[in-house]
């Protein structure tokens, strides 16, 4: 076992992808930490977390060095509650103080990966169309307002939920992804007149929010689908993780010249193996992020699966003698990292199977062969609140 990522990484990786098998494990985060401070030390120039994109600008603002609070930009630059995170605050008050007194070429940039949604909902995309035409100083009178009409109406749950409720196939939706298309060609067609004019930083900024306005009506077409419920919600999944991977090439675009990015989100959207989930009698299966980025990038991915024996947060006890767990809770003191290879070649008494023990609210997804043979490394954590110490890097 290892505890440096380093050992795993080829000098061709420029996308290095560590999943955590939940969100409510806090031990998984205080690793990412430390495992992205040893990387800052070999040239890794920015961290890409599982939150919306646009909203995660506010937080690169801040680690490069602007205005404002800690508080304020966890409360205001990640969703999904995970600016209330230990960890995640952590990081970023390490990321601002490790940037200071440094040339913008070395400073570490902060981006999200994630659109803003979750699989069950998602917002109007008006704010977003709105930001891309001022930017592009366009006149289209009250059109955006107009067509958009009132947010709650896409952001109520019912609108993903039940097609027949959804708006994502109105006359008013098919008109506003036609303008947003046409701002995005217009964007690129005046690239030259508009950086000059702002700066490539501000055109990144501005693609990002049409890209996301883009993402909302394209996932919202995807819910107003009157199709089996089953295959309704694997297109919602597949729809979120091709707008993730987008993100991701986008960011590898702006990230280029500088070095190598650290992308962190579940295993799920990293994996290079098809992703499966079942929800309620349904059985879902998509293309995650990882698997639409990795056979565009090859070798310049590499994804590091993680890995759970045990925790009190989740109420998760001791894995069976004849899971891939199991076999990595005896390698294990604390936590460490392990070939990919070596799980499955393990010899025991009986072949290895997938851990049955979990439930749908621990968010906890098992390991089985096909994700382990299609991943790098796994990273395993023998019990979550004992296998970290503080993040003191």
């Amino acid at each position: 076992m290892s505890q440096d990522l380093r050992d795993f990484v080829s000098t061709s990786c420029e996308l290095l992808a560590l999943g955590e098998p939940t969100h409510l494990e806090p031990a998984f985060g205080r690793i990412r930490n430390e495992l992205f401070s040893q990387l800052a030390d070999q040239g890794f120039r920015s961290i890409a977390l599982e939150i919306d994109r646009v909203t995660a600008l506010v937080v690169n603002d801040f680690v490069q060095g602007g205005a404002g609070t800690l508080d304020a930009v966890m409360r205001e630059g990640f969703s999904t509650d995970f600016g209330e995170l230990l960890a995640n605050r952590q990081l970023i008050a390490w990321m601002r103080e490790y940037n200071e007194n440094r040339p913008e070429a070395e400073r570490l940039a902060f981006h999200g990966v994630d659109a803003e949604m979750e699989n069950t909902s998602a917002p109007s995309p008006r704010r977003y169309l709105e930001y891309a035409r001022d930017y592009l100083k366009l006149d289209l009178g009250d059109d955006l307002a107009r067509l958009t009409g009132e947010d709650e109406r896409w952001s109520r749950a019912e609108a993903i939920l039940d097609p027949a409720m959804s708006v994502g196939d109105t006359a008013e939706a098919e008109r506003l992804r036609t303008l947003a298309d046409d701002m995005l060609v217009s964007l690129h067609a005046r690239a030259p007149e508009l950086i000059a004019a702002t700066s490539r930083a501000e055109w990144w900024r501005a693609k990002a929010h049409l890209t996301a306005g883009l993402g909302l009506l394209r996932y919202h077409k995807q819910s107003a689908q009157r199709i089996d419920a089953s295959a309704r919600i694997s297109r919602l999944l597949a729809t979120r993780d091709a707008l993730m991977a987008q993100n991701l090439l986008d960011i590898r675009s702006i990230e280029a010249r500088r070095g190598p990015t650290l992308v962190f989100a579940h295993n799920v959207h990293l994996q290079r193996n098809p992703s499966t989930m079942r929800m309620a009698d349904m059985e879902l299966d998509w293309f995650s992020a990882g698997a639409i980025v990795g056979s565009l990038l090859d070798e310049r991915y590499t994804v590091v699966l993680s890995s759970l024996g045990s925790s009190e947060t989740l109420g998760l006890g001791e894995p069976a003698a004849d899971t891939y767990e199991a076999v990595l809770q005896g390698r294990t003191t604390g936590w460490g990292l392990t070939a990919a290879g070596a799980v499955t070649a393990a010899t025991t008494a009986t072949p290895l199977r997938t851990r049955t023990d979990t439930t749908p609210q621990q968010g906890y997804f098992p390991l089985d062969r096909a994700s382990i043979d299609a991943a790098d490394a796994i990273l395993h954590v023998s019990d979550g609140p004992t296998a970290v110490r503080p993040f003191r890097p």
